[in-house]
């Protein structure tokens, strides 16, 4: 395969599970004002940057209010430039797709196309009735690129790749997401609210009982074995994906960087005591959130092209 053509696949897989992440995160939050008559809205707004890597001060640079979740809106949301929004993330997708058409299935090229033509008139829709309706727009069409990628692509090195990306994603996502200080909150509504942004709140209830506990929600998210959405599931399917792509031939242990990082990170979740990490939480989920990265930066320099700057120098007349 082409190191262009995985590039475009890792991506794309990145790019539509950050715009369904997004999407989750902000409709909760949103929902986190309405059904909670204490909460405060300059904190929320906080959260929200905090939670998706956007500095209160650069926020404000931009000319966005930082205070108010409209502001916050326009910036992690419709925003057609900053990374960090739903319509970014998307366009992305879509132009990486395109640049990998003879791979991409014709059902799941439609799919992000359609979509990113139609994000202005779900903008403005939702101007009307709230933005709940273009965040469960993009959750639609992302689990219907969902669908379509696991019916229509075949289980190659392209789909392992995009399978891959996606799974990097959800393990920095789902890190950020617990970041929030909605599991030290501790109340009911904000509990369920942080299960809702995961998608996680019916397993949950099935696996404790229906015992609301901040504890039990970062465990869960972390720790659950059986849960797509968990950090321990996601890095086990990456790591998975990376043995399948290089698969060891060798007697000693192996020699891969980024499984090396997953492999590391997905046992220290996996064998520590969830007493240990919930006793220093922030500090292992930083952990995630660097170890995502560290592994991404690892699959670009073994499997992507490196193009190297080009150096220009003043021609010598004789």
């Amino acid at each position: 395969m082409l190191s262009r053509i995985a590039e475009s696949l890792f991506w794309i897989g990145r790019y539509v599970e950050r715009a369904d992440s997004t999407a989750r995160i902000l409709d909760v939050h949103v929902h986190l004002l309405i059904e909670d008559p204490w909460a405060d809205e300059r904190e929320v707004c906080r959260s929200l940057l905090d939670v998706m890597g956007v500095s209160e001060s650069a926020a404000t640079a931009g000319g966005v209010d930082a205070e108010t979740v409209a502001g916050v809106m326009d910036l992690l949301a419709y925003d057609t430039v900053s990374p960090a929004s739903i319509t970014s993330a998307l366009s992305a997708a879509r132009e990486n797709a395109r640049g990998a058409r003879e791979v991409v299935s014709s059902e799941m090229w439609e799919c992000l196309n359609i979509t990113w033509h139609a994000l202005a008139e779900r903008r403005a829709a939702s101007a009307r009735l709230g933005p709940h309706t273009f965040f469960r727009y993009v959750r639609d069409r992302a689990a219907l690129f969902e669908g379509l990628t696991a019916s229509t692509m075949s289980r190659d090195d392209g789909w392992r790749f995009l399978v891959l990306g996606q799974a990097l994603e959800s393990v920095d996502m789902t890190a950020r997401l617990i970041a929030t200080r909605a599991v030290t909150y501790g109340h009911s509504t904000t509990l369920t609210s942080l299960l809702r942004a995961s998608g996680a709140q019916e397993p949950y209830l099935r696996a404790y009982r229906g015992r609301l506990d901040p504890a039990h929600v970062a465990e869960f998210l972390l720790l659950d074995r059986l849960f797509p959405g968990s950090a321990l599931f996601a890095l086990t399917v990456a790591e998975e994906q990376l043995t399948a792509l290089a698969p060891d031939t060798g007697r000693l242990g192996t020699s891969d960087e980024a499984r090396r990082a997953l492999g590391s990170t997905r046992a220290m979740l996996e064998f520590r005591s969830a007493d240990e990490l919930l006793s220093d939480l922030p500090g292992h989920l930083d952990l995630l959130r660097g170890v995502a990265a560290d592994v991404s930066s690892a699959i670009s320099r073994q499997y992507f092209r490196q193009v190297a700057l080009v150096q220009w120098e003043r021609e010598r007349l004789s």
